[in-house]
Formats: C-alpha cells, structure tokens, sequence
C-alpha cells in the first residue's frame, strides 16, 4: 500500500486547510486510516482515525471540535478537514493505514512520506 498525502501549506492562525491521502491499493476499504503529526523536536502524535467504513471516528483532544476526518472507498482517499489551526498545529502531518484503528503510531503497517502544515501567529 503506498500513501501520499497532499494539501498541506503556510496559513495564519484561524484560517483552515484540508489535507488529502490517496491510497494505491485495490483493497482500501479494508483499511482503517489514521493521521498523525510530527513537530521539530518532538514525538510523532496520534492526530484522528477512521474505520474502513467511516462509521467510527478517533480523535486527540487537541483537535477534537476543530479537526474532521473522513474517507471516500470509491476514491481510495482519506481527509483531515483542519478548522481554527493554531501555530501549536504546525508541523509533518502523515497518513498512515492499518487493520485496526488505535491512537499508537506502531499499529500503523504503511505510512505516506508527509505533508508540512505551517500555522504562522
């Protein structure tokens, strides 16, 4: 499975973006999907997941109310709608694919190369 993600960019704090992360795969719909984020400096961080249906959503408490996940099975494609961003968002936000959706980054079998958000003050 390989995953590239797109939609990421510079936006001032407030204003919103929405990453995509298409999935090469015959097989997506049998994939929960998850997004994670990595800071300079820091930890990679459980961001949302979403089930192979989009029946079932996770999401960190530092997101939850402002950011969206979501799937499209007929376009192998996983979303992250991010809403009122803050410059403490910024940083390489990664799709990631596994059978079984949690919030631990080494659940995750096949991750995309990344897409950097940048929140400016």
């Amino acid at each position: 499975v390989q995953l590239v993600e797109s939609g990421g960019g510079l936006v001032q704090a407030g204003g919103s973006l929405r990453l995509s992360c298409f999935a090469s795969t015959q097989t997506f719909s049998s994939y929960d999907m998850g997004w994670f984020r990595q800071a300079p400096g820091k930890k990679r961080e459980f961001v949302a997941a979403i089930n192979w249906s989009g029946g079932r959503t996770l999401y960190a408490d530092s997101v939850k109310g402002r950011f969206t996940i979501s799937r499209d099975n007929r376009k192998d494609t996983v979303f992250l709608q991010m809403d009122s961003l803050k410059p403490g968002d910024t940083g390489v936000y990664y799709c990631a694919a596994t059978t079984g959706a949690t919030r631990l980054a080494n659940d995750y079998d096949y991750w995309g190369q990344g897409t950097q958000v940048t929140v400016s003050s």
